[in-house]
């Protein structure tokens, strides 16, 4: 099948992290890459590369519509909430990294279908991604009371629009623990962990529950954690499930896959290859129409 075109808006961390992975896919490229700094450091990356680069950001998109028909867009929730509008419009598919709530929450594991039919698809938050479907997965065979889960991340890989959406994060992140989980009673918490060495991504579950199974639970976890590990090369259960005084414990750790980023940085690896797992999803059923 011919490669399907997309565009990556934003330039930063995740957008160069996404142009890695898209020219590894099987099924798409990168036919421009869009910022607003003439001088960062991604575009020149990508120059060099050969890739197709402007400092117009969306406003190439708008002047050059047949110039891809996926646009991925890593720059912040206030200026997806500009963009957005704008790729509409235009009717390209949508994948929103950052924590706007524009669009249908997509998590590949779990409703990935779904996704697939909408414009504009938000990917949540690196710790929406990798704590949610063990949610889902807890969820599923008893219920669940309360739920709190708690990232940790490395200081180093949280740039610039990773602290400017912290609010964002955290509130984006709890609405979609509500929307796909079902469970009504939810936190989500950020933690910037300044080590060094830096620190790998962990994600710790919370569940309030009354006499679950664990068996089924056990079961049910390891069912979820393989279909995340299908997009996500190293996504490992690392502490539980435990129960004790009502409540199941579950550690979660993310390694990044070293496409572009350090492998510490899981958190911005994870939210990357949902992208791309949803983005060639959608190419591939588009193929077949």
């Amino acid at each position: 099948m011919a490669k399907i075109k997309t565009g990556i808006i934003g330039t930063g961390n995740i957008g160069s992290d996404l142009l890695m992975k898209v020219l590894k896919s099987d099924v798409l490229e990168c036919s421009i890459f869009a910022g607003h700094n003439p001088e960062s450091e991604g575009i020149h990356r990508a120059e060099k590369m050969g890739i197709p680069t402007t400092i117009e950001s969306i406003h190439y998109i708008e002047k050059h519509p047949d110039c891809c028909d996926i646009v991925f867009d890593a720059t912040s929730a206030k200026v997806h909430k500009y963009n957005a509008p704008i790729l509409k419009k235009l009717g390209k598919y949508t994948i929103d990294l950052t924590p706007a709530h524009v669009g249908k929450f997509c998590i590949p594991a779990i409703n990935q279908r779904d996704a697939l039919n909408c414009s504009n698809v938000n990917m949540i938050t690196c710790g929406g991604q990798a704590a949610i479907p063990i949610a889902c997965a807890l969820q599923s065979v008893s219920k669940v009371e309360y739920l709190e889960i708690v990232a940790t991340i490395a200081s180093k890989s949280a740039g610039i629009g990773t602290r400017n959406n912290i609010d964002e994060f955290t509130q984006t992140t709890k609405e979609a623990i509500v929307e796909l989980t079902g469970i009504k009673q939810a936190k989500a918490i950020i933690v910037l962990n300044p080590a060094e060495p830096p620190i790998t991504m962990h994600n710790t579950v919370y569940a309030l529950m009354d006499k679950p199974d664990m068996v089924k639970i056990e079961e049910a976890v390891e069912e979820m954690s393989g279909r995340i590990k299908k997009y996500v090369p190293v996504y490992c259960i690392v502490l539980g499930p435990i129960y004790e005084n009502s409540r199941v414990t579950i550690g979660i750790e993310v390694v990044g896959s070293g496409d572009y980023l350090p492998p510490y940085a899981g958190n911005l690896d994870i939210i990357t290859c949902a992208a791309v797992e949803t983005a060639e999803q959608f190419a591939m059923e588009r193929s077949t129409k």
